[in-house]
């Protein structure tokens, strides 16, 4: 639920300066490592062009209210919708909708949630859209990691950081892995997966033939999304610090890049079992 009370501080200050001097941007990027005050933060400056109400935005008068329930002409929210990742046909028909002007208010409003997760072929439509603005609109990208955006989409953007927020750390370093704030929510206590997990990384570092034991073991407990990005997430940073600490470096090496494969093959919706066992079996060869 979008709650304008829960924005940036910061940002709202310096986009109402930009509204009230007419040098509002036609696209922004949001870093923010929650990702909840940058949407609600978009959502603001949506409402702040079209509230109707003296003390804009009030939130409370129809226009506001509309925009929050998510049906204003001039308002559209691009999100995964349970989908790993943002694709082409999801930002095609903002093209169309691009070409017009607005049917109520001054702007159109497109907001990009999860940015981080926009295809390369997504990304490269996104930026035509980008370059070329036709009507007057407001594009407004938010993300957890930035360093995940393409550097020429990011490159025409106004960049506005929410870093700043104090966060917990593990918290940001799972919405930066890729987990949502959902599946972030979703995790519980996480020390079962944990134990598993550091099970698992030091059986395949001793080659030793219960990792496949161990793989059936974990996915007999990993039954949900959230659980099963946590469990590669922890293997990559147990294969980081044994690279940090010197030890076992070629194994090390060899196990963190057979998980940068196992994140594409996630991505490809290739099962969590069997992600698993290509990484064991690849490991022992």
């Amino acid at each position: 639920m979008i709650d304008l009370k829960n924005v940036g501080q910061k940002q709202t200050d310096l986009l109402r300066d930009a509204y009230l001097n007419k040098k509002v941007a036609h696209s922004y990027l949001f870093v923010d490592p929650m990702q909840k005050k940058g949407l609600n933060t978009a959502y603001w400056l949506a409402c702040l062009f079209n509230c109707l109400g003296g003390n804009k935005p009030d939130g409370t008068c129809n226009n506001c209210q509309r925009i929050l329930d998510g049906n204003h002409p001039d308002v559209f929210l691009v999100k995964l919708e349970g989908k790993q990742t943002l694709s082409i046909d999801q930002i095609r028909p903002l093209k169309e909708e691009l070409a017009k002007s607005p049917v109520e208010g001054k702007r159109r409003f497109f907001i990009i949630e999860n940015a981080e997760k926009l295809t390369l072929a997504a990304s490269n439509a996104l930026l035509n859209l980008l370059e070329e603005p036709v009507a007057p609109v407001v594009t407004i990208l938010i993300t957890n990691n930035e360093n995940q955006i393409l550097p020429t989409v990011k490159s025409r953007t106004q960049i506005l950081n929410f870093s700043d927020e104090k966060i917990d750390s593990k918290r940001a370093q799972l919405l930066e892995y890729g987990l949502t704030d959902e599946e972030v929510e979703d995790l519980g206590d996480t020390a079962k997966l944990e134990e598993e997990s550091k099970y698992l990384f030091q059986e395949l570092l001793e080659q030793n033939d219960l990792a496949l034991v161990r793989v059936s073991q974990i996915s007999s407990l990993a039954t949900k999304p959230a659980s099963q990005k946590f469990i590669f997430y922890q293997l990559k940073t147990l294969a980081m610090k044994s690279l940090a600490a010197g030890e076992k470096l070629r194994k090390s090496a060899f196990l963190l890049e057979l998980l940068m494969t196992c994140d594409k093959m996630r991505a490809s919706n290739v099962s969590f079992h069997n992600t698993l066992d290509y990484l064991v079996l690849s490991f022992e060869r």
